[in-house]
This record gives C-alpha cells, sequence and structure tokens, in this order.
C-alpha cells in the first residue's frame, strides 16, 4: 500500500478566490513537467498530492465561519480546470475529497463541521471508498453500517476509489440499518481497511485509486453524516459532483489543443494536394482546429456559467427552482466537456499526422485520459435531462451523478 507523505505541518489557509487562482497558476506550471512521466510509468503522485494539499487549495470550500474563504463554485470550477490542464489525474484526486467538503456542510452536525472542516485547513485529505460492482446499479449499496454498541461496525468492498491510497481519511459509502444511505468517515490506518493499488484503467492511470476492502472497520457515531438527507431535499450536491468532473474534462481538452498546437507548428508536413509550404498553412488542418477551438470555449464558458448557477443556487437559500436550473447548467457544460475531450483528443492524431503518436510524446495519453474519466457517468442522459426540463418541466433526478 503506497505511504502518505505526511510533513506535519499545517496547510496554508487560502484567504479569497483571487488566491485560490493564483496559487493554481503556479502549482500547474509545476505539475505540468512531470506529466508525462508520471502516467508512462504510473507513479503516483504522492509529493505532488502533498504539495497540492498543503498549499491551502482543498480547504477552499470550507465555509467562512469555520476558517475556510468558501469560494464561489465558479472559481472551484477553475481551480480544478487549471490543475487539470496540467495533469487530468491530480485535476480528478481532490474531487471527492470537495464533494466530502460540501457533504459535511449540508449535513453535518455543527461538531461534526467543527471537527472535519479543522482536519481539511490542516491539510488532511480525504479519499473515498464509493463504487462497488456487480449491483444492480450504482446507487444498490451492499456496503453495511451496523449497530455496534453506541459506536458502528463496517463491511464491505468498494472499487474505483479514486485518492484513497493518498489520503489521510476515506469516507465510505454505506447503507445504514433502515437502507438509507450513509457516509462512513474511517481513518486510513483503522484496523480490518485494506487499500490495494490495483487501478488497470488505461487512463487516469494515477488517479491513486484502486479497490478498498472494509472488514469489521470500527466507525464513531460522530464519524457518520446522513448523506440521504442531501437527496431527499433540494441541494448542489450532485451538481458539485458534476461541475468537477466537467472541469476535469475541459483541461484535458485544452491540453490536447496545446499539443496540436505545438507539434503541427513544429512538425506536421503539409498534405502534398494543398501546395504549400508548411503544414500550419493548410486549409483544413485550419478549419479542423478552428472547429476544436470553439468548442473547448464554447465548454469553458458553459463551465464558468454553471458555477455562477450554483452560487445563485446557494445565495437563495437553495430555493428549488434555483438548485434545478443550477443542476441542469452543470448537465449542459459536463456534456459539452465530453464532447470536446473526446473531439480534440482525437483531432489531435488526425491533424498532427503519424509522428505525433510516437511514443516518446506520449500524446496518447489525452485521449486514454479523456476515454477513461468521461465515463464516469454516461453523458447520453445528461442530454435526456436537459431535453426533458426544457420540453416538459421535468426536475432532474436528485443524485451525485447529476
Amino acid at each position: 500500500m503506497t505511504s502518505v507523505i505526511n510533513t506535519g505541518q499545517k496547510a496554508h489557509i487560502i484567504r479569497d478566490d483571487k488566491e485560490a487562482i493564483a496559487i493554481a497558476h503556479e502549482l500547474a506550471a509545476e505539475f505540468a513537467k512531470g506529466d508525462s512521466e508520471r502516467d508512462q510509468n504510473r507513479r503516483l503522485p504522492a509529493e505532488e498530492v502533498e504539495k497540492f494539499s498543503q498549499s491551502g487549495l482543498w480547504g477552499i470550500t470550507v465555509p467562512q465561519e469555520y476558517g475556510g474563504a468558501f469560494v464561489s463554485n465558479a472559481t472551484l470550477a477553475e481551480v480544478i480546470k487549471i490543475i487539470s490542464e496540467a495533469d487530468s489525474s491530480l485535476g480528478q484526486i481532490p474531487q471527492n475529497h470537495l464533494y466530502m467538503v460540501e457533504a459535511v456542510r449540508l449535513d453535518g452536525t455543527d461538531e461534526q463541521k467543527k471537527f472535519f472542516f479543522d482536519l481539511v485547513l490542516q491539510g488532511k485529505r480525504f479519499g473515498n471508498a464509493f463504487s462497488e460492482v456487480g449491483t444492480k446499479s450504482v446507487n444498490d449499496v451492499q456496503t453495511k453500517l451496523q449497530p455496534d454498541g453506541s459506536d458502528f461496525v463496517l463491511n464491505g468492498r468498494k472499487y474505483y476509489s479514486a485518492g484513497a491510497l493518498l489520503a489521510h481519511w476515506v469516507p465510505v459509502i454505506a447503507s445504514n440499518p433502515d437502507g438509507k444511505t450513509v457516509v462512513a468517515f474511517v481513518e486510513r490506518d483503522a484496523e480490518g481497511l485494506t487499500l490495494l493499488d490495483d487501478w488497470t484503467s488505461f487512463g487516469q492511470r494515477t488517479t491513486a485509486s484502486g479497490t478498498t476492502i472494509i472488514e469489521n472497520v470500527k466507525v464513531k457515531a460522530e464519524h457518520v453524516i446522513p448523506h440521504y438527507l442531501a437527496f431527499e431535499r433540494a441541494t448542489p450536491m450532485g451538481a458539485i459532483a458534476q461541475i468537477i468532473q466537467a472541469a476535469v474534462d475541459v483541461e484535458i481538452a485544452k491540453a490536447a489543443v496545446r499539443d496540436t498546437i505545438h507539434f503541427v507548428r513544429k512538425y506536421t508536413r503539409p498534405w502534398v494536394d494543398s501546395n504549400l509550404e508548411k503544414g500550419y498553412e493548410d486549409p483544413l488542418t485550419l478549419y479542423n482546429l478552428g472547429n476544436v477551438q470553439i468548442q473547448v470555449h464554447a465548454s469553458e464558458a458553459l463551465l464558468r456559467r454553471a458555477g455562477e448557477f450554483l452560487d445563485i443556487a446557494n445565495e437563495s437559500g437553495l430555493e428549488e427552482l434555483k438548485v434545478v436550473e443550477a443542476s441542469i447548467a452543470v448537465a449542459e457544460a459536463k456534456a459539452l466537456a465530453t464532447e470536446a475531450a473526446l473531439l480534440a483528443t482525437n483531432k489531435l492524431f488526425e491533424l498532427a499526422g503519424t509522428k505525433s503518436t510516437l511514443e516518446e510524446f506520449n500524446y496518447n495519453r489525452h485521449w486514454r485520459n479523456a476515454r477513461a474519466h468521461t465515463l464516469h457517468d454516461p453523458v447520453r442522459w445528461k442530454y435526456y435531462a436537459v431535453g426533458n426540463y426544457f420540453l416538459n418541466g421535468v426536475y432532474p433526478p436528485r443524485h451525485p451523478w447529476l
């Protein structure tokens, strides 16, 4: 099991949106240097994740009354976008951590908020143990939380536990005795908790993911959040999860465009029938690159718009219609981000040519990352939700995937 780097130092506390974005740019410039090498060797980014969380960026959504900056959701998406262009795996790793911060904000007791938000501001990281396989659907939770005196005992098996290998705490989605979904926060070194470094996907290879085995793990009552409450009323819980996923996809697309431009300018020859001197003068290349760039810019705009809708929903006191509008706006952003990421990563090779497929460039990581990451939830259902809302006035379902 991969060891967690722990400097013993408390994380920097970011004070506002401007500082969050500035720090994200600084880190991205550093993280981009080792992106390809980490991917090729599947080297988990332990040092990078430690710098990332110590920077304070993992605590930017902690409410101000608990010591955080509580940045806008537009800023949250922008921060993830900036980091993801440098390394999409690093951009994805804090997704579930930030999701848990929102879960505590919405449904934690005041004591839980004080406890967990303090951990976050110290630089402690939450991983995740959410997904199961072989069940009827993603919300069919077989992991069980059972009473054990005044506390609980937890048993189950989870997969795709992104970030867990480098986390200090592993929040586990479980079913309580009433069949309702809760989150049990488990410390990484808890007896009975086993994390396996067995993630074998061809994409997002360094997300510190794998299998989580939970065998008779003791859980304190104060470490359990009634997560089902977030979906029994209008909240931005699902939209928060999705806007972060969308931000990762947008930046996979941007990274692919960046490398396409670099390669075409430096290496690509014009097609023989064009009668031109330079590959970057080819009119069909220009047309196709223009199309990709427009799609990427449109996805960026929808992402920013989605963040603004989420902020409006929060400012409204979670008025149901405002929450619904935010969920739909995020669905639109996620849909276009998926399309842009797949388009940009495919066009890279078409426009750059055969040489761009050589292993020395490792450009295939962009397509692999886009293809793997955009499968987290089916984008076809985003279009359905958007169409059904605008045509029939049907509100989208309440769950973490919309």
